[in-house]
């Protein structure tokens, strides 16, 4: 045994209390530009593929390398940071952020931008790997709140890049946007390499070569039909063959993971009740939120002859979102002190019935840009309270030496239900459509239909979390 693992082994040291400020701002800071990088190219997409003298189909690749990337890296580096060090593959992830930023930022060549927005994906573990590495060293008495704080960054981080995106895409050249998230991921490797130590109790053992292997296969065959179903079309047979590889794949993958000692995903502790009731409820809120993204920025830029628009700007689009962004920060510190009082699953439930009463509130009242505003940072606020609970649930209910790879797969599950969102969403809007001039927008009523979606998506997950019994939130009881 080497110096190093036997260091791993000991108990932990906790932080002092600025230290520990410093370690969740380092750890909170990459957290935040890897949630920013997923949706920062959503609103200037409509304008690359004139910049990059290519065809649409080949810029929205630019989203679907990054899901597909990030669908794959998640559940592996959360399985190799425990077997490892978290602290270790939460560099690796940051690192990724900070080297596909770069690439992207200094070319225009679309195969390399891909390539990069790929190698950003990969950095889409830092926020379960945050998480769990957090729980671990840190003081207990911040915990809670840090947890609830690094979990919610994955819709602050939506919220914000979206009026960011807008404010560049109107004064700037799009490549700034790969700028600010190489500085600002730089920033939090070189914080996190110097403030932040090791979690102890590495697990070790094999990796699991041929599950991690099916299960990237699985995920891409599952994963990129959703992803392109609008630009395919439902019709098309690729999608129907990609789904029944994929359901293939996935099944061989769990007779393979019963059946060898160090498996890739531990689908008993997996199997665990109170783990599928929070995964189902991932889905449910991934969907929602994402959905929330799609519907609110198209929604208030569509002209005024649609019925329900506003014919506003990228920028004040984007900015309709920034309310909910900064309700999910706000409320992370209240939804930690929720979770100590009443417990985890009550507040996830609280959080989705926020969400259904935002999304009510989009369907009846939308005559004026701030009812849509109120309406959008309802729904944030929701889901910073669901997304605060979500790690709280998992970490109760999971052995200590399987965290990390336990939230790497429910960030697995949220991004599944912004796949859906993404897949359902686009084929509703394509469908109930008003014509304006030479164009077809989505009608009042697709919009409406979509949150209805989104709103009984919601009260469905209350209630399944609402089936989970209350247990103490520290890492690794169970």
């Amino acid at each position: 045994m080497t110096d190093q693992d036997v260091a791993a082994s000991q108990p932990p040291v906790r932080a002092s209390s600025r230290r520990a400020t410093l370690e969740l701002v380092f750890v909170g800071l990459g957290a935040l530009v890897v949630a920013l990088s997923q949706s920062l190219l959503i609103p200037v997409l409509s304008i690359l593929p004139a910049e990059l003298d290519t065809s649409a189909g080949n810029v929205n690749w630019l989203l679907t390398s990054t899901l597909l990337a990030a669908a794959v890296s998640v559940p592996i580096m959360g399985r190799l940071g425990d077997m490892f060090g978290k602290r270790r593959l939460l560099l690796v992830a940051v690192g990724a952020l900070v080297v596909g930023s770069l690439l992207t930022a200094v070319t225009d060549n679309i195969g390399l931008l891909i390539a990069g927005r790929a190698i950003q994906g990969c950095a889409a573990a830092a926020i379960p790997l945050g998480i769990s590495l957090l729980a671990a060293v840190l003081p207990r008495e911040k915990v809670g709140s840090a947890i609830a704080l690094v979990s919610a960054m994955l819709g602050i981080g939506g919220a914000l890049g979206l009026p960011i995106a807008g404010l560049v895409a109107e004064n700037a050249d799009f490549h700034v946007l790969f700028w600010i998230t190489f500085g600002a991921g730089l920033i939090a490797f070189v914080g996190i390499l110097a403030i932040v130590p090791e979690a102890p109790g590495r697990s070790g053992g094999r990796v699991d070569l041929v599950g991690s292997v099916l299960l990237a296969a699985g995920l891409i065959c599952l994963l990129l039909p959703l992803s392109q179903s609008s630009a395919w079309g439902w019709g098309d047979s690729r999608i129907w063959i990609l789904l029944a590889i994929a359901a293939v794949l996935i099944a061989v993958f769990g007779f393979s993971q019963m059946r060898i000692k160090d498996p890739l995903v531990d689908l008993r502790a997996l199997g665990r009740r109170p783990i599928v009731l929070t995964n189902l409820a991932s889905i449910l809120f991934g969907f929602a939120l994402f959905a929330s993204f799609i519907g609110t920025a198209s929604y208030v830029e569509a002209p005024e002859s649609t019925g329900y628009g506003f014919g506003s700007s990228l920028l004040v689009g984007g900015l309709v979102m920034l309310p909910g962004g900064i309700a999910m920060l706000l409320l992370s510190p209240v939804a930690a002190r929720l979770i100590e009082r009443r417990g985890a699953p009550q507040t996830l439930a609280l959080g989705a019935v926020i969400v259904a009463a935002g999304f009510l509130m989009r369907i009846v009242v939308h005559d004026s840009l701030w009812q849509v505003i109120v309406g959008s940072a309802i729904v944030g606020a929701g889901t910073g309270v669901g997304y605060a609970a979500m790690p709280a649930l998992i970490n109760a209910h999971t052995p200590g030496n399987e965290i990390a790879a336990a939230n790497g797969l429910n960030s697995l599950f949220r991004s599944l239900g912004s796949s859906l969102a993404s897949a359902i969403g686009g084929s509703i809007l394509a469908a109930n459509t008003v014509i304006l001039g030479d164009i077809a927008a989505p009608s009042l009523s697709a919009y409406q239909q979509l949150f209805a979606i989104c709103g009984g998506a919601a009260v469905v997950a209350a209630v399944l979390v609402l089936l989970i019994p209350h247990r103490p939130t520290s890492p690794g009881s169970h």
